[in-house]
């Protein structure tokens, strides 16, 4: 009998208080956004770690143009053989999401030939796509740049808001036209692979290897802490909150007033982008410069810097050998088959995309709408600065366009800031997935980036048991044993300070999460695949690493200690943070 959790607590026909969107409130291409109804339970619905405080009303956006928009419309358009997108319902604050899978075999084989039709064209011109599209990207972000939001008034507001969104829109059409072809070439080759007798799980190492733009980013980040080793403080950095860093640098001067033009150069160039994806809540490190200054800190805490260019030269020998080992188990046909996807897998890269979208898309599309949003904040006298980040797009637009006075909502703002912090309590508590939990997914972006595969269903059916569980199992994301204190974290905001060695612990990891590689000993996810952040910067940083064990937030408490074995996928809780305390 199928496992169901109920959603009985979730179900409201408000977004917020004082908020029920007519059904037209955004549009759609298969299924809306909204909120959840009885007749949900008989599906099966994830909570999507990308967004663990909970989103305000203008970050509900995303899941509107982004989440529920953008993957309709590419897997329409592709068309994607078994799914037709991803919906969302939201719990609270929280986001709960769904595949729509097509039940017609008819109908997926008719897909499956208009997309082998398809495909080519796009996988023999990938570069130059994407390119197309990064520039596109690119022109819109220096139009928002290039505005001075001090210099607009209300109506030129209104105007920036309204550019924003389509930005943001259009960003995420490009997002999932990209991302799904490419997913489905991988799992194109990965069927082959496990035809052939080859792990499938090593095609991550076939990959590897590639310069990104958030790798850059960490060069930099180590390129400030040596000078900062250098100028000699070191001991200002032991010693200062990482909230108090930017002050106490630029009052002391000298040295550190010098260092700290250095880190303003690099914010211009590499500090917009926010400590969590698609989430106009977050300020960049433009606006607060404390996760970049605390992973500075914690750098220094580590002793010696990372050798890029060492750690690159070893992961393309490793590539390499993978690659020759795997040819070498094939016979000749097999080896033309697994060398032309190879080839194809190669140049139209997954793991490679990935991070480089992250650095156009997903860590600064939101900005532009903050900006706008933020501004009209000041401008119609809100009490707190990101007040219109807790109204709704027709509620904001409306003051906006001066057709209603921001004084008629500044109640409704504070009761959905008390409804914000109230869930934002909860998410630890939250379950990890509610409805009909299936015997298996098919969504390939379910599967390959966030892991719903039977390793966490799994986890979830012997949680739903009451079994008590002391060993995870998932996957082998990145190779290697490693064993210490666990560090639980449910968002990035304190993630600045882990401290080296220690494992960090989270429902999964983000762009922004990637410094962190460099210092941490072991990485165990609640939820994503062998394609998702986690796996494949766990092998760039050459991390030990576990993703969808279902389980690790809610089994490993802050402060146990635990061995993360990436070469088997599994993870030990050898000794309880309360036991440890007592001794």
């Amino acid at each position: 009998m199928a496992t169901v959790i109920p959603i009985d607590e979730y179900i409201t026909d408000e977004w917020y208080p004082g908020f029920k969107p007519a059904f037209d409130h955004a549009p759609f291409v298969v299924e809306p956004f909204r909120t959840f109804s009885k007749e949900d339970e008989q599906r099966f619905w994830f909570l999507d770690f990308h967004w663990p405080r909970g989103l305000t009303p203008m970050g509900l956006i995303w899941n509107e143009d982004g989440y529920s928009w953008g993957t309709q419309l590419a897997a329409e358009t592709l068309p994607l053989p078994p799914g037709r997108g991803i919906t969302q319902r939201i719990a609270g604050t929280h986001t709960y999401a769904s595949p729509i899978d097509m039940t017609s075999e008819f109908e997926i084989g008719e897909r499956a030939a208009r997309m082998g039709e398809a495909l080519p064209g796009f996988l023999a011109n990938f570069d130059t796509i994407w390119a197309s599209r990064r520039a596109e990207v690119e022109r819109w972000w220096q139009h928002f740049r290039g505005l001075d939001t001090d210099a607009l008034d209300l109506r030129g507001l209104s105007q920036m808001l309204k550019e924003a969104r389509a930005f943001h829109k259009r960003a995420f059409e490009i997002h999932f036209e990209i991302m799904y072809p490419l997913l489905v070439n991988y799992l194109g080759f990965y069927g082959a692979c496990a035809e052939m007798g080859l792990d499938p799980g090593q095609i991550g190492k076939f990959l590897q290897g590639n310069d990104t733009k958030i790798m850059e980013t960490d060069r930099e980040l180590w390129k400030l802490t040596t000078a900062a080793r250098h100028a000699g403080l070191e001991p200002t950095f032991a010693a200062t909150e990482p909230e108090r860093l930017a002050a106490t640098l630029d009052a002391a001067g000298g040295s550190s007033g010098a260092w700290m033009t250095k880190f303003r150069d690099f914010l211009q160039v590499y500090g917009y982008r926010t400590e969590g994806s698609c989430d106009v809540a977050l300020p960049s490190w433009i606006e607060d410069p404390t996760p970049a200054l605390g992973t500075i800190k914690t750098f220094l805490q580590k002793g010696d810097d990372h050798d890029f260019d060492k750690a690159r030269e070893h992961l393309l020998v490793e590539r390499d050998e993978a690659i020759d080992a795997a040819r070498s188990r094939l016979t000749k046909e097999e080896r033309e088959v697994f060398d032309a996807g190879v080839a194809s897998v190669q140049a139209a890269n997954f793991t490679w995309w990935q991070d480089d979208h992250n650095y156009y898309i997903d860590l600064r599309v939101s900005l532009p709408l903050r900006w706008a949003s933020l501004a009209i904040a000041d401008r119609v006298g809100a009490n707190r600065p990101d007040d219109t980040l807790f109204l709704f797009w027709p509620e904001l637009t409306a003051v906006a366009d001066g057709e209603k006075s921001y004084d008629d909502l500044r109640g409704v703002v504070e009761d959905r800031r008390q409804y914000f912090d109230h869930w934002h309590e909860r998410r630890p508590s939250m379950p990890k997935v509610l409805g009909t939990v299936p015997e298996a997914v098919t969504d390939p972006i379910l599967i390959e980036i966030f892991g719903l595969n039977h390793h966490f269903l799994s986890a979830i059916e012997a949680l739903g048991s009451g079994t008590e569980v002391k060993t995870l199992s998932g996957i082998a994301a990145s190779k290697g044993v490693a064993r210490g204190i666990a560090r639980v974290l449910n968002d990035a905001d304190e993630l600045h300070r882990i401290a080296p060695g220690e494992i960090l612990v989270c429902e999964s990891t983000s762009p922004n999460w990637t410094p962190a590689f460099a210092k941490i000993a072991g990485c165990v996810c609640d939820g994503g695949g062998s394609l998702s952040h986690a796996a494949i910067v766990g092998r760039e940083y050459g991390v030990p690493t576990v993703t969808a064990v279902g389980l690790a937030t809610v089994v490993i408490k802050d402060g146990d200690e635990v061995e993360v074995d990436g070469t088997n996928g599994t993870v030990t809780v050898f000794r309880a943070a309360d036991i440890r305390a007592a001794e």
